[in-house]
């Protein structure tokens, strides 16, 4: 009998592909077995030929199967192959800590943008990911449309159609906010650090993740603040009872998590556990600084809510930028600061009075012409293949202990090697090999996780990133046999 596929919007090769996918999880076809033929897939569908072969396309750029050349398609790699997760930080209850790793992080980051290097350190989408020529034209278009070639001071809020497109975007989690409540930025990072300058004094104590992007520590550091991190989980994020915890014992003055897609781990909270979160925040009146700029790169059905969905109350102050889905260079970014929207506009007229211009009212147009989303299912799509095929690689080629995070969305693997493992003298071993990593020391305060790394897998999996994760593998083995 016929099978039959959706007719919904979804591509026909893609519900095919993703039928095989659950096929190859649930071991109906386990690693080495042959594929229906091309002719019999068409046939039992009942799609083209073409469709057939762009379904198993689809799965070999993933690398779940293979092609054999005069034999048909193989399944090569099931995702229960999967190594361990992460170890979990012991929660021990620890006294506010000034940041201390900031010499370290400088000299990870010195050559960072060398073109000589496999770089598995930036977690950022490389150039031909990005569109690059409609953006162009979103250019030409805030020129030609501008009365001004767009040479004047932009509202101190920031562009006004731009502040529009941002509150529609927050319809994709269930976000209900307008122009008026957004503050556009110079980046996420901008977006940080004045809504901490709203929220917080010199001296007073944040609760931040453990671990979490070492940005976050050196914004922190700057402005005279010191932290208690909390652990969070690889998978489902911060422990919600040691953060009340610490809420009991320690005057914390405001927490900077990262819920979607955290970096290093990936880790998602539930929405369930973003409600709860905002729930004990709004109860002991503690803001949230929510970073949600890979909230738009997941890689599952829908894209997950935010903590600022469940805030009544406005002690959510939201933060996230382009910069990670289409534009990094534009430096774009907003916040969403709630009962504290006045607050963080002060501070901005203060430190930039307002942003650019040409690169607002551009992007404002590239995100009313409906292409953003278009761009990112293709991107969503692209890392979620290279994050599989990244993983494959550290699977055939690092030691078998070695532990992987699982993440579904964002850029990057948090890797848990053996504890003979030193990361940051690793990283100084691939720096040899032109290879730059980032050592599992720079994200955390005290300096802790010197046997994990973080792998960026931001770029193509081609022959030059294989090798880059081939002779890390043997690196590691050598460290250990030494």
């Amino acid at each position: 009998m016929q099978k039959t596929v959706n007719t919904g919007t979804e591509h026909l090769y893609l519900q095919i592909a993703d039928r095989l996918e659950k096929m190859i999880h649930d071991e109906t076809f386990r690693i080495g077995d042959k594929l229906p033929s091309v002719r019999l897939l068409s046939t039992e569908y009942g799609i083209s030929m073409g469709t057939a072969f762009q379904s198993y396309y689809h799965l070999e750029a993933k690398g779940l199967i293979e092609a054999r050349p005069k034999s048909g398609y193989y399944v090569r790699f099931n995702q229960k192959r999967f190594p361990q997760l992460p170890a979990v930080k012991t929660a021990v209850m620890e006294e506010p800590q000034h940041v201390s790793v900031a010499d370290m992080i400088s000299a990870v980051f010195k050559n960072i943008t060398s073109t000589d290097l496999v770089n598995f350190s930036i977690a950022a989408p490389p150039v031909e990911l990005l569109p690059v020529a409609r953006l162009s034209k979103s250019v030409m278009h805030a020129l030609r449309s501008s009365g001004n070639g767009c040479i004047v001071y932009e509202h101190i809020q920031g562009n006004r159609e731009l502040r529009t497109q941002v509150a529609r975007l927050a319809f994709n989690w269930a976000g209900k906010i307008s122009a008026d409540d957004v503050v556009i930025t110079a980046g996420c990072m901008e977006a940080l650090v004045m809504c901490l300058k709203a929220v917080t004094q010199p001296g007073d104590t944040v609760a931040i993740e453990n671990p979490t992007y070492f940005g976050i520590f050196q914004a922190i550091e700057s402005l005279g603040l010191k932290v208690v991190e909390i652990p969070a989980d690889p998978v489902s994020g911060i422990d919600l009872v040691y953060l009340e915890q610490v809420f009991k014992k320690i005057p914390v003055k405001a927490c900077v998590f990262v819920p979607n897609f955290n970096n290093p781990l990936g880790c998602c909270m539930p929405d369930s556990n973003k409600k709860a979160l905002v729930q004990l925040i709004t109860a002991y009146r503690i803001p949230l600084i929510e970073d949600d700029i890979y909230g738009e790169l997941y890689f599952g059905k829908q894209r997950p809510k935010t903590c600022k969905t469940f805030d009544k109350e406005g002690w959510v102050l939201q933060c996230a930028s382009v910069s990670k889905s289409v534009a990094p260079g534009y430096r774009i970014g907003w916040a969403i600061p709630g009962r504290f929207t006045a607050q963080v506009t002060r501070i901005k007229l203060m430190h930039t009075v307002t942003g650019n211009t040409l690169t607002q009212a551009a992007m404002a147009h590239f995100l009313s012409i409906g292409r953003y989303e278009y761009h990112l299912k293709n991107l969503r799509k692209v890392l979620h293949t290279q994050c599989l095929r990244y993983m494959q690689g550290i699977i055939d080629h690092f030691p078998v202990n070695t532990r992987v995070s699982r993440p579904q969305g964002g850029f990057v693997l948090w890797v848990q090697l053996d504890k003979k493992v030193n990361s940051y003298l690793l990283y100084q071993q691939a720096m040899k090999h032109n290879i730059a990593i980032s050592p599992g020391q720079i994200f955390s305060v005290q300096g802790t996780y010197s046997n994990c790394l973080r792998i960026s897998y931001s770029n193509p999996w081609n022959e030059k990133t294989e090798e880059g994760v081939r002779t890390l593998g043997n690196l590691v083995k050598k460290m250990l046999s030494s």
